[in-house]
């Protein structure tokens, strides 16, 4: 059994190595451009991030491989001008070099969780020291077998360094992206989108106007157009689209130099810059992909927060059907046990179905609001909302020794979600009985009102008699995990603005010697409401 279940594996194996094999010697003769004394010396090397690729998918035994991909390549594409001693040489020199930059590579990769800007800078230069090192041992190699001129070993090894730099740069992110399932799947999902359709035609149609001739004949002043296509992907979608597109001018423009369009300008010159290209846009992708992921993780903090508060929404929501369930179930069992009037029994049930439904509508509300964040608008008076939340608060204020009081003129409606205004509201009622704690008992005050504005609107205010709010405060104050509370996550008036510019309204505090939070949201008919 175990001889049997080892046959798919090196089968598998043999057919990997026979892929990247194929695949490194085609690489090999695609970018064999400008070679500098006919040697393996070009101003771009993909064939090493292919390398490296498969060094880090399956470690040490993608030497065997690679050793054959280099000399098949010296005998197929450059026609073995070292010789074949020096070939093979070179050839094992080059898998160790490889070999050690992929170790470390595959090591600091292993032992970090994060893919940032930081990371990427430490891994780049990771792998130019340690390409520098290789390049000298190679091109030191070459020079003393003959094949390079010793005044030439500086300007050789540079050239060599920055090949296999450019190789790393440009096609290792997209190779990277092919590797996975995960990363197939967000590329194609990536070229189904017009905009990768609008940023790849770009590229094709500037690189073909400035190696066709049609802007600045060729010249090398306009190549900065080229920054176009690649700060749209990446701004849009990240370093996934930037490798893409980074590939994709790469090949461009190596095909424009093979049909001889460029003619003024060196082609290592085109590919050093072409490599600036590729980094500023990796860490433009990468900057926005971290941002997107801390909105996401600030998202579901948010919502964790709601999740928190809205649980006392619930509690509040589901205690008076509940409670009334309760007692009408107790109904039941007296009149089925006494007898007395049964006619009132089907009432009393209809009832019971009726509580039951108002308890399964608030729990659905609520998992949508959680689920999708979606609000189901009502029309509801403001002095309902309101007493909801102060009959909340009575038993806490009553024992603290905490006077609230309300001022609100009933049959002010608005069209809001009542759970969630009720949420705001609890928030800000909250926060002061926290703020009117560190008065006497005799000075611990709280006043919620609720008047019309102009433009048909209302204005909420939770006035306090606590310490005020500075005017530093103020400008941190709804911003997420700020918190004047010891044991406050600072996510409960970040939460509040969210919901109440969600329903096109405005909230915001107010310096002075007394807590004074306020907000505007918009009442229910526009034209029959009046300034009062």
């Amino acid at each position: 059994m175990a001889t049997i279940s080892l046959i798919p594996n090196r089968f598998g194996q043999a057919t990997l190595g026979l892929l990247f094999i194929a695949a490194y010697v085609l690489l090999d003769w695609v970018s064999y451009v400008e070679p500098l004394f006919g040697l393996n010396i070009t101003p771009w090397n993909p064939e090493f991030a292919l390398g490296l690729l498969l060094w880090l998918k399956i470690g040490r035994r993608a030497a065997l491989p690679w050793f054959v991909a280099l000399e098949l390549s010296e005998h197929l594409v450059r026609g073995l001008p070292a010789g074949p001693i020096v070939s093979a040489a070179s050839a094992v020199l080059l898998v160790t070099g490889y070999g050690i930059v992929s170790e470390l590579l595959r090591r600091a990769l292993r032992s970090s969780r994060e893919y940032g800007n930081r990371q990427m800078t430490f891994w780049l230069v990771l792998v130019v020291i340690a390409l520098t090192l290789n390049g000298l041992a190679y091109v030191g190699l070459l020079t003393v077998a003959g094949l390079i001129p010793v005044e030439a070993l500086a300007d050789s090894t540079t050239r060599y360094v920055i090949g296999d730099v450019i190789g790393f740069v440009m096609t290792m992110p997209l190779l990277w992206i092919l590797s996975s399932p995960a990363g197939r799947r967000n590329l194609m999902a990536a070229l189904g989108n017009w905009e990768t359709a609008g940023y790849l035609s770009l590229a094709g149609v500037l690189i073909g106007c400035m190696f066709a001739g049609w802007i600045g004949t060729g010249k090398f002043r306009h190549f900065y157009f080229l920054f176009l296509p690649i700060i749209w992907a990446a701004a849009r979608q990240g370093v996934n689209a930037t490798a893409l597109i980074v590939f994709v001018i790469q090949v461009g423009i190596t095909s424009a130099f093979r049909l001889g369009r460029i003619d003024v300008i060196p082609f290592s010159e085109l590919q050093l810059f072409g490599a600036v290209l590729a980094i500023v846009g990796i860490f433009i992708g990468l900057t926005v992909d971290e941002q997107r992921k801390t909105a996401n993780e600030l998202k579901n903090s948010l919502r964790l927060a709601a999740a928190g508060e809205m649980a006392a929404a619930l509690a509040h929501e589901l205690n008076q059907p509940i409670t009334a369930l309760s007692a009408y179930g107790r109904a039941c069992e007296h009149l089925l046990a006494h007898g007395d009037n049964p006619a009132l029994l089907p009432d009393v049930m209809r009832k019971m179905v009726l509580e039951a439904g108002r308890v399964s509508e608030v729990v659905i509300r609520l998992r949508e609001f959680f689920r999708t964040g979606t609000m189901q608008l009502e029309a509801t008076d403001i002095a309902v909302i309101v007493d909801g939340v102060v009959a909340q608060f009575a038993a806490q204020c009553e024992t603290s020794c905490v006077r609230l009081s309300v001022a609100v003129v009933p049959g002010i409606r608005i069209r809001v979600d009542r759970l969630q205004i009720e949420l705001v509201l609890r928030n800000l009622v909250a926060n002061a009985v926290d703020a009117v704690m560190a008065r006497p008992p005799e000075h611990r005050e709280i006043m919620i009102t609720a008047v019309r504005l102009a433009g048909a609107r209302l204005q909420v205010t939770v006035e306090d008699s606590g310490p005020g709010i500075t005017a530093k405060a103020i400008s941190q104050l709804f911003e997420p995990f700020v918190s004047g509370k010891s044991n406050g996550l600072g996510l409960g008036l970040a939460l509040s603005r969210s919901i109440v510019e969600a329903h096109g309204g405005s909230i915001w505090a107010e310096t002075g010697e007394r807590g004074l939070l306020r907000f505007v949201l918009p009442l229910v008919d526009h034209g029959s409401e009046h300034v009062k």
